[in-house]
């Protein structure tokens, strides 16, 4: 996947029988999933227009072009969906596309490695990073904040992280 797009949102099946789908939406102002189209596939191969015809639970109703039928709608389900970045808002300095925080590298305050952000996962009590590294057995999640994450620098492709202690082995 390129660095180019960022995911905007996934299909979560047919909604109704006439083609239209459930989309989840992962942008900061949900409705605006729409204006960053065309929304292409993770592989690139497919690419759509977005129409955005209501709310529902937990998403939207909406369009897809090309998408006709309930059989396509419910073919889609679970296809997360691309835009490309530069249709993006541009982000203050102190905010971040999870995308560009996959892969860096993390340091501790002494210049330490602790390893790799491998994902960014939110289980509802905010972003949490989470760290593959060397000696660990297992990942750490890492709390997604400035006392725990001071300086995320995406130039230098590396966070330096004060993690609470007892976090990481050796720590």
């Amino acid at each position: 996947m390129s660095t180019d797009r960022v995911c905007v949102g996934a299909i979560a099946g047919a909604f109704g029988v006439r083609g239209e789908v459930r989309l989840k939406s992962f942008c900061a102002e949900p409705e605006a999933i729409g204006d960053y189209a065309p929304l292409h596939t993770e592989d690139g191969t497919r690419s759509f227009s977005v129409e955005i015809t209501r709310a529902v639970k937990d998403g939207f109703a909406a369009r897809l072009s090309g998408v006709t039928s309930k059989e396509e709608a419910d073919a889609l389900r679970g296809t997360r969906l691309f835009a490309d970045r530069d249709r993006l808002p541009k982000l203050p300095d102190d905010e971040f596309y999870q995308a560009d925080l996959i892969g860096l590298e993390v340091l501790n305050t002494g210049g330490k490695t602790l390893g790799k952000v491998r994902s960014v996962q939110n289980y509802g009590a905010g972003d949490l990073l989470e760290i593959q590294g060397p000696g660990l057995k297992d990942t750490v999640l890492l709390p997604f904040t400035n006392e725990a994450v001071p300086t995320v620098d995406l130039a230098a492709g590396r966070i330096i992280a004060d993690p609470p202690e007892g976090l990481f082995p050796d720590e």
